[in-house]
């Protein structure tokens, strides 16, 4: 096991084993897993959504239900397989009837999304979605550049070490078929960075 895998295994047991999330007691009443991410440690694209939905959090795999299948053909669309991505959520537990997530929430999880990142290292982190957008643009100080999600989407922002590109979440396709296309023009500027980078 190289040292990547190592230090993300680590991580892994430190959200299994993490009882401070207010999400704790919610995953134990439900059965439900934590949902730590899954993909390539080496992953020059890394996409970040906002929480894990009930198959999610029944299974422990990032999008895996209808936005999965969704975000699955975005990714063959653009001839890139989802093994060569990493896919991970800011929050790594299940909120009640997928609501937003609570500030608190968000902070007990945050250290462990920016240790992925650091280890993984991407070139490129999608933001699937405005909480993931908003998110990672307040964290990564591009906090001014911040636009409604239907005025930033498929553009490209440089942070320090990676450049973040700002897409509509794949579950919008799931309630508005017609917005297939406009994900699919995102994504082609997704595989266009990747043959620069």
């Amino acid at each position: 096991m190289n040292s990547k895998d190592e230090k993300l295994k680590a991580i892994r047991d430190e959200i299994i084993a993490c009882q401070n999330c207010p999400l704790f007691a919610y995953r134990k009443e439900n059965n439900f897993y934590p949902v730590i991410g899954e993909g390539n440690h080496k992953a020059e694209i890394m996409f970040i959504g906002e929480a894990p939905g009930l198959q999610e959090a029944k299974t422990a795999r990032p999008f895996c239900g209808k936005a999965g299948k969704v975000l699955d053909e975005l990714l063959n669309y653009i001839k890139i397989k989802r093994k060569d991505v990493y896919i991970t959520n800011i929050l790594k537990d299940r909120p009640p009837q997928n609501r937003d997530p609570l500030s608190k929430e968000v902070e007990t999880c945050v250290p462990f999304l920016e240790k992925q990142i650091e280890i993984i290292k991407p070139k490129v982190i999608v933001a699937l979605g405005r909480h993931a957008m908003n998110f990672l643009m307040k964290r990564f100080g591009l906090e001014n550049k911040i636009e409604p999600i239907s005025q930033s989407h498929g553009k490209v922002f440089e942070a320090e070490h990676f450049k973040i590109v700002a897409l509509y979440h794949p579950a919008t396709v799931t309630y508005n078929p017609s917005m297939k296309e406009i994900l699919k023009k995102d994504f082609e500027i997704l595989k266009d960075l990747c043959q620069k980078t």
